[in-house]
Parts: C-alpha cells; sequence; structure tokens
C-alpha cells in the first residue's frame, strides 16, 4: 500500500526566488524505511515539513501539486489527526522540549491529543521502558546529555501511535555510541513495528544498510532513487560523496560487487587475495617528531559547573604549532567545557593554563580572542553585520584597526571575496560557516578551537573545510576541533585525544588512537582491522593497495 504519494510538488519560501522543492514525485509504501540524502540545501527537510503539513501552513510561501496521505489529499486531513499519524524529529532535540520533566515531556503531546489519563500514563509507562528512560522520568529534560534528550524526544513521538517517523538528522548532535544506538532504536521501530521511517541523514555510513531505499536530491529535485546496493553502484561516480566510505572504497576498485556492510566487505578482500591475520596489533599510544617547544600548556586542569560532579578532571595537556588536534568523547564529556577554559569563556576552579610560556589562567575570552580565537556551533551567532566584508573587518575594529589587506587575504583564504557585499546570513550553510571563521581568523590567533564544525555540512562542505584547515595548519597555526564526526577526524586530525568522564583516556597520532578504537574507528579502519590499522581513509586505503600490487609496502 502507498502510504505517502507525492506528485508534482513544487515549494517556494516566503520571498525567495528559488524553488526549495520542484516538481517531486514520489511513493512511500507503509512499512518502509527511506533515506533522503544530498547537499546541504538541496530539500531534504523541505519535503520532511510537507510530508509532515507543516509546508505551507506553518512556514507560509507558495506550493503547488499534491501530496496524498493514507489515499486522501495532505490538506484535507485534521490537523490533531494528522499529528497522531505523522510524528516528526527535529535535528535539535530542545527546539521539541518543553515541560520541566522527562514523564511530562513525553505525556505533553497526549494531553493535548486529548488522551483519557489512565491509557496517557500507560503509554507513558511503556516508552520509558522502551527507551530506558525510567530513572530519568524526574529529571528536567534540559539537563540530560544529547544522545538522551534525543531519546526522550522521540519517545514523546511514540507515545502518540503514529504510523510515520520523520526524522531530519537526528544524530548529527551525538556521539557514535549514542547515535548508533539511536539508530538501533529506529531500525527495531521499523522491523518489529512496522513503523514506516523516512530519515535524513548526512552520515551515511551509520544507516545505508538500514535502509529499503535511497533517495538522493539536489537543488530541490529528486535526480536518483533505488535500494542502498543500487545507489551504491550508481553513485560511485560524481556521487560517490554521499556514498559510505566502504562502498565508495570498493566503486574506486571496481571490483563489480560492492558490499554495505563491514562484514560483506571482509568477505570480498579474502576473496581478492587479501587475507585476514587473526592478530590485532595493539600499539601503544604515542606521539613522535613534534616541536620541542608547546604553544599551550594546561597543567592539573579542573573544572565543575556543580561542584559535586567535576566535568574536568586533572587535565594536563600541550599541544604545538602546526598540529590538528581532534578531540573525540561522548557527549558530556567535557569537551566543549575544555575549549571555553582555553579560550577564557570559562574560569577553572583549579590548574593552570600558559600560552607562550606566559600564565592565562582566569582571564576573560576579550583580551585572549586575539591570540585565541573560538568557533561555537552555531556561526550564525557570529553573525550580525550588514555585508561580509563589514564581518571580517569587525575584529580588527573593535581593536583599533582598519587595515584592509587583512581583511581581503582573510576573505582570499576563505574563498569568500566574491561575497564581499553580500549580506553574511544569506549565504549557505558552508558560506555562513566560513565568513563566521573569517571574523574570528582576522586578528591572526596563534590558535583556532572549533566547536562541532561539521555540523549540519554535506561532504562536499566537509572536504573544503578539511582542505581550509590544513592551510591553516600550513601557516604554522594551532587548530584544536571538538566533533563527533570520526570520518572528518581521520581526514584533518594528525593527533587525536579521546575525552571520558573528564578526562584524557587516549592521546596520540590519528592512525594509532583511531586503530585501537571501538566506536571511534572510521569504518575504513574497522575494515582493515587486523590486516593493516594505517588506513584511516578511503584514499589511505587505495594508496596501500595500489603499493602492495607494485611489490611496495609503505
Amino acid at each position: 500500500m502507498e502510504l505517502f504519494e507525492v506528485e508534482n510538488l513544487t515549494y517556494y519560501y516566503p520571498e525567495k526566488n528559488d524553488g526549495a522543492l520542484i516538481d517531486i514525485n514520489l511513493k512511500i509504501s507503509e512499512g518502509e524505511f527511506v533515506l533522503l540524502t544530498g547537499a546541504s540545501g538541496c530539500g531534504k527537510s523541505s519535503l520532511l515539513r510537507a510530508l509532515a503539513g507543516l509546508i505551507p501552513d506553518y512556514y507560509g510561501g507558495a506550493i503547488g501539486g499534491e501530496i496524498r496521505y493514507a489515499g486522501r489529499p495532505l490538506g484535507s486531513w485534521d490537523k490533531k489527526r494528522l499529528a497522531r499519524e505523522v510524528g516528526l524529529v527535529f535535528q535539535d532535540p530542545e527546539q521539541q522540549l518543553v515541560m520541566t520533566s522527562v514523564e511530562q515531556e513525553i505525556a505533553f503531546g497526549l494531553e493535548n491529543l486529548g488522551i483519557d489519563p489512565a491509557e496517557m500514563r500507560r503509554r507513558v509507562a511503556e516508552v520509558l521502558s522502551l527507551f530506558d528512560l525510567t530513572a530519568l522520568r524526574k529529571r528536567s529534560a534540559f539537563t540530560l546529555s544529547g544522545g538522551q534528550k534525543q531519546k526522550v524526544v522521540l519517545a514523546s513521538v511514540l507515545a502518540m501511535y503514529p504510523r510515520v517517523l520523520l526524522l531530519d538528522e537526528p544524530t548529527s548532535q551525538l556521539d557514535p555510541v549514542s547515535a548508533q544506538e539511536l539508530l538501533n532504536y529506529i531500525q527495531r521501530l521499523n522491523l518489529e513495528w512496522g513503523f514506516t521511517v523516512i530519515l535524513v541523514e548526512q552520515r551515511t555510513d551509520r544507516c545505508f544498510h538500514l535502509a529499503d531505499r535511497i533517495v538522493l536530491m539536489e537543488r530541490g529535485k529528486v535526480i536518483h532513487q533505488g535500494t542502498p546496493r543500487e545507489m551504491a553502484s550508481w553513485g560511485g561516480g560524481q556521487y560517490r560523496s554521499f556514498m559510505p566510505p566502504v562502498a565508495r572504497f570498493f566503486a574506486q576498485l571496481g571490483l563489480g560487487s560492492i558490499p554495505l556492510t563491514i562484514k560483506e566487505a571482509r568477505k570480498l578482500l579474502q576473496q581478492n587475495g587479501l587475507p585476514l591475520t587473526a592478530e590485532i596489533k595493539n600499539r601503544a599510544v604515542q606521539r613522535a617528531g613534534v616541536p620541542a617547544s608547546p604553544l599551550l600548556q594546561i597543567r592539573d586542569l579542573e573544572f565543575a559547573y556543580d561542584s559535586r560532579s567535576p566535568c574536568l578532571k586533572g587535565i594536563n595537556l600541550s599541544f604545538y604549532p602546526g598540529e590538528i588536534t581532534v578531540i573525540l568523547g561522548e557527549n558530556g564529556a567535557g569537551k566543549t567545557t575544555l575549549l571555553k577554559t582555553i579560550n577564557g569563556l570559562l574560569s577553572p576552579q583549579r590548574g593552570k593554563i600558559f600560552l607562550k610560556g606566559g600564565e592565562i589562567t582566569g582571564k576573560r575570552a576579550e583580551t585572549l580572542a586575539d591570540r585565541i580565537a573560538y568557533l561555537s556551533q552555531d556561526p550564525n551567532d557570529y553573525l550580525f553585520h550588514n555585508t561580509v566584508q563589514e564581518e571580517i573587518a569587525y575584529g580588527i575594529k573593535v581593536r583599533g584597526s582598519k587595515n584592509p589587506e587583512r581583511v581581503k587575504k582573510t576573505m582570499q583564504l576563505l574563498e569568500i571575496e566574491h561575497l564581499a557585499e553580500a549580506h553574511p546570513r544569506d549565504g549557505s550553510g558552508g558560506e555562513r560557516q566560513r565568513i563566521a571563521l573569517g571574523a574570528v581568523l582576522v586578528t591572526d590567533p596563534d590558535i583556532l578551537l572549533l566547536d562541532e564544525p561539521t555540523r549540519g555540512l554535506d561532504p562536499a562542505m566537509k572536504e573544503h573545510l578539511a582542505s581550509l584547515l590544513q592551510k591553516i595548519q600550513d601557516k604554522g597555526k594551532t587548530i584544536v576541533v571538538v566533533t563527533h564526526d570520526v570520518e572528518f577526524a581521520a581526514e584533518v586530525a594528525t593527533r587525536v585525544l579521546i575525552l571520558h568522564d573528564g578526562q584524557v583516556v587516549a592521546d596520540g597520532d590519528r592512525e594509532t588512537v583511531l586503530a585501537n578504537s571501538l566506536y571511534y574507528a572510521p569504518q575504513i579502519n574497522r575494515l582493515f582491522r587486523g590486516m593493516d590499522e594505517n588506513v584511516p581513509t578511503v584514499e589511505a586505503a587505495l594508496r596501500k593497495l595500489t603499493n602492495r600490487q607494485h611489490g611496495v609496502e609503505k
């Protein structure tokens, strides 16, 4: 049975000349798991909003074509009834949290639907148990970790017993463990309860193989769709960046068959003369070849928002010029807190921080900003001028300098000089991020701190960001990146730290730390585990095989 039928759907947001959705024709069957992917701004989120009945009623604009749900035009459905049928989970869970406790949050939607109190209590208890949230039922939802918040939002939607789950990048703010746990729940809901799932996701390595069908969008249009295996074969060329690393690797090898899972891929490697060894090398975590003099030193650092539960405990670290250090760790491990203590947004209760040998502990962020630049998760926080050029120039203007040459060089480095007279907020997601980065880089800082810079970026934008960071690294700058994106870490890091419960539990070069990890290992690294651990990326793996074929081992 076709649950959704979309015919010639076109949609324009208010005051926009370009269509967000253009002539979409799509059918989605009852119980199907559909993965929507494509570049940022291609229309994925807009399509979800349309399927949920939010477009144009909530967002305004002009719409054409038709969407039918369960055989009826979507517009003819009563909004309250439709909310029972179609549940939407946004990218940011805090956008959907409104009540003071987990239990009240889950009950909120049921109260709005007028569900009988006895039935409501039963449903709340049921989803609390399903998501292992019973122990947290009295907690404020706003005190939970990112993964817990996302589970609460999903539980509140499921309590309404929808037939359809629409999920807009639900794992984008989650660490690998929490992300996998959430996807496991979603897969169970599809396989064991028959929920229809339509998932938007950029990190396809986590979910590509879970879907029944992949739909690829570009500039508001559906350009191709098929089963995961069909899409992996078709997308190995121009669109390979939207495929999981393992699928990209085998597509570039040209072996014909393209595996979707690590298990399939390892079998295929064996069949093609690359036998796996039984022994897995556990190398010591260490770094070599770093300069003798650190740029930044942290000694015995401790910080607590609440004295009963410190979130940084005895941190001792040194950062060196020309390093790109990536910090991984679960939600709530202390990663963002560490960045904020380094740049002065937070003052530690204990320990000291030294920059170029001089102590900076407790100095305010504004006094350190020209030496330590910090870019938070949302670039929009940095954009408030009328033109990009004004935005970039502001960082040195407030310090009594005009220096148009530095502004020009900063825009050239970031490849945004063509946007000089444009409004900063009119750019794409990747452009806004580069503009915000320019606003903090223009002071020529020694250290650049980035908090989740890949959030919401498509693969092409991530590649551009990686290239940009390497250019900044080449200038001898020290870069520290907090991220949950393990594949991005594998591309850019020279050094990797793992934080757990406020402590450094791993610190070493990229290959060593990632190879000795389970949840923090890139997909290609997991493929070659036990055979060759020095392959964190698709490109590294291809070089290895090329060298072996020519009798050279590197």
